[in-house]
């Protein structure tokens, strides 16, 4: 494979970036274009399988609320509890998951992360259909719901392959493509349930289960073999080499300990050959690459430019957890994909509920397909929400960044607290309107999603040496959230008193997140 083309500055946008080989930084690899059409390149390559690891997680997370509302609720007489405490738990096990996987990102590369999880995800999906009463469905949604950790090697996959210019971009479209998944699936799930019903005669009882197993589980075995043959751990090739550009050495010498890697050996003229070296107590040896070109080392203007993942040590978890700049995006997505998840959750079953039996024909399926909107719309608006990102950093740096995530997050909010307050004080006449419900829903989905994407644009910028643990930590506050609205639902019977309280439980933390500082780049 030929070297990729590099450039001094990142390049104007041009139309042919989108198909031409990657152009990189040669400070450290990372692509300052994102080649979507040319699957010869390793950047691209990389770009498409951390979104379609990430899509296809969804087909088996997200399976069981399309059918929850009348098939497999009726199916496993479940009640109303029952089916709340099973998102609960789904939603419980993602969070423990990306905590834990963020660290082995870091450790392992975000490829092999995202294969294995795929096929430690195909085993419960796989047997889904075992589950015989509400014990069986917690257990099983518990193990699904590892998929919902390969959000984790999906962000930190394209953080190591893509510069800071369009970083959040190319992170904001694997994660909004992948999170399209989370739509596709009610759809995809629901028209598959209605088929093997209506077209080839099924029960319902054993209809839903077939679901699993045709679907879900032969998918995520596909996608792990696709990861493992066509990926690429990172810019400089396997995991393992990550440490021996050049700019690993000017990690050092800004005082990051790497081991075997020797600034002032590294760091010569750019005119000498790549060598092997020795540590001064003559450990193994690493290969040098040739040094920075003293007019590379001004493109060197923050710690996102030479930032290399290290493994996890109790001084820097000291260090990540202490740093208030940790939380402002891991408590801001707890509110946007919070949101996210409690409306993909929870939605099609209150439409259900609320419209089931005042218009003729809308059922579980009608339901399902009204709720795959609001996902779908990820196809543009998170990817949206993280190109508006890398587009306010041009111009205001870091600062841009955090002033458009939280805009987002108080925006959500705002809508939440309208359309719960409409819901409420319409719900005893029976004047809901499903056309103002989805519109002011619409609102906040949009502004959540767009939320998302900005956030994983300001992500690179935190703790920059420990990109895994941080993607898995702010993750997992999304779950969190995703958690706390979901009780929200369980103790509030009310439902458009639950999603007012979401609103305002969401304006509160991004009003709170404002004073909190962030490097200028």
């Amino acid at each position: 494979m030929s070297p990729p083309k590099s450039s001094r500055g990142a390049p104007k946008f041009k139309w042919s970036h989108l198909w031409e080989p990657a152009i990189v930084n040669p400070v450290n690899l990372k692509s300052y274009t994102i080649p979507i059409f040319n699957l010869g390149d390793p950047y691209a390559r990389a770009f498409h399988l951390s979104w379609l690891g990430f899509f296809v997680a969804f087909l088996s997370w997200f399976a069981f609320p399309p059918l929850i509302p009348d098939a497999i609720k009726s199916d496993l007489h479940l009640s109303a509890a029952q089916v709340a405490n099973s998102n609960i738990i789904a939603l419980c096990a993602t969070f423990v998951v990306r905590v834990g996987v963020g660290p082995l990102v870091d450790q392992y590369g975000p490829r092999k992360v995202m294969a294995y999880l795929l096929i430690l995800g195909a085993i419960p999906s796989g047997l889904a259909g075992t589950a015989r009463s509400a014990e069986g469905l917690y257990v099983l949604r518990f193990f699904i719901g590892i998929l919902g950790a390969t959000f984790v090697p999906c962000q930190a996959w394209t953080s190591a392959f893509f510069d800071k210019n369009c970083v959040g971009t190319a992170n904001a479209l694997v994660g909004g493509w992948g999170n399209m998944g989370g739509g596709a699936t009610f759809a995809i799930m629901t028209s598959l349930f209605q088929s093997l019903t209506q077209t080839y005669g099924l029960s319902t009882h054993v209809a839903w289960r077939a679901a699993f197993a045709i679907v879900p589980a032969p998918i995520l075995l596909f996608v792990a073999v696709l990861t493992f043959i066509f990926g690429q751990d990172h810019p400089a090739g396997k995991w393992s080499e990550r440490h021996t550009l050049p700019v690993a050495a000017l990690a050092v010498q800004q005082g990051h300990q790497i081991p075997n890697i020797q600034p002032e050996k590294s760091l010569k003229s750019s005119s000498e050959s790549s060598k092997d070296e020795k540590d001064p107590e003559g450990n193994a040896a690493v290969t040098v690459r040739p040094a920075i070109a003293d007019e590379d080392l001004a493109l060197v203007k923050s710690t996102v430019d030479v930032a290399i993942n290290e493994p996890l040590t109790l001084k820097t978890t000291v260090k990540i957890l202490t740093n208030p700049l940790t939380w402002l995006p891991a408590l801001a997505y707890l509110t946007t994909f919070g949101v996210e998840l409690a409306i993909d959750s929870k939605f099609a079953d209150v439409l259900f509920v609320l419209f089931s039996k005042r218009r003729p024909g809308f059922d579980q399926t009608t339901a399902g397909y009204y709720t795959s909107i609001l996902g779908l719309l990820n196809l543009v608006t998170r990817p949206a929400g993280g190109y508006f990102g890398d587009l306010v950093y041009r111009h205001y740096g870091t600062n841009g960044k955090k002033a458009w995530t939280l805009l987002c997050g108080l925006i959500m909010g705002a809508a939440l607290v309208a359309g719960g307050f409409y819901m409420q004080n319409n719900r005893t006449s029976g004047d809901e309107q499903l056309s103002v419900l989805m519109g002011v829903f619409s609102v906040a989905a949009i502004f959540s999603e767009f939320g998302n994407g900005a956030n994983f644009a300001l992500v690179p910028h935190c703790n920059a040496y420990n990109n895994g643990v941080m993607s898995g930590l702010v993750g997992s506050f999304g779950n969190l959230g995703g958690i706390i609205f979901a009780l929200v639902f369980r103790f509030q019977t009310e439902v458009g008193k639950a999603f007012w309280i979401m609103g305002v439980i969401s304006i509160g933390i991004n009003a709170l997140l404002i004073p909190v500082s962030v490097p200028a780049l």
